[in-house]
């Protein structure tokens, strides 16, 4: 089942380049590179998914984040570099927060639906896996010699 992706960037034919072939099949992406018609179509017809960029020149992605929070269209922001107040802001609104390295990764889960309803991570965190948790899983130790 293809679903509608509103995609709001200001590069956003490079980025489009960039996401068919991770979202082919899966999500039907509707290109958008400014703010104020992003908004229109946000408020017009909410897609099942708004995937923006948090720098829209002199606005950013938390305006779309907040009026995305107003329907059951799902959010993801993506930024460039970290920004941890705006990171926890994106987040406290419902949506997911993303690093543009990770955004071909983490765009098929989030269309599918494959993630929880809130973004819980830790945004200082790039990759969890490489976070030691200390201690193992009690399966883990039936199997220690």
């Amino acid at each position: 089942m293809s679903r509608d992706v509103l995609l709001v960037d200001p590069n956003v034919q490079q980025m489009v380049a960039m996401i068919s072939d991770s979202l082919h099949g899966v999500a039907e992406v509707e290109p958008c590179s400014e703010f104020h018609e992003a908004r229109k179509r946000l408020q017009a017809k909410p897609p099942f998914a708004l995937v923006t960029n948090l720098r829209l020149q002199a606005y950013n992605g938390l305006h779309l984040a907040l009026l995305a929070a107003t329907t059951t269209t799902r959010c993801l922001v993506y930024a460039d570099s970290l920004d941890l107040v705006l990171a926890h802001e994106v987040q406290r609104l419902g949506a997911f927060y993303e690093r543009s390295s990770r955004l071909l990764a983490a765009l098929p889960a989030f269309i599918k639906g494959g993630l929880p309803e809130r973004d819980r991570r830790d945004a200082r965190v790039l990759d969890r896996r490489r976070v030691s948790r200390g201690g193992r899983r009690t399966t883990d130790h039936s199997l220690l010699p």
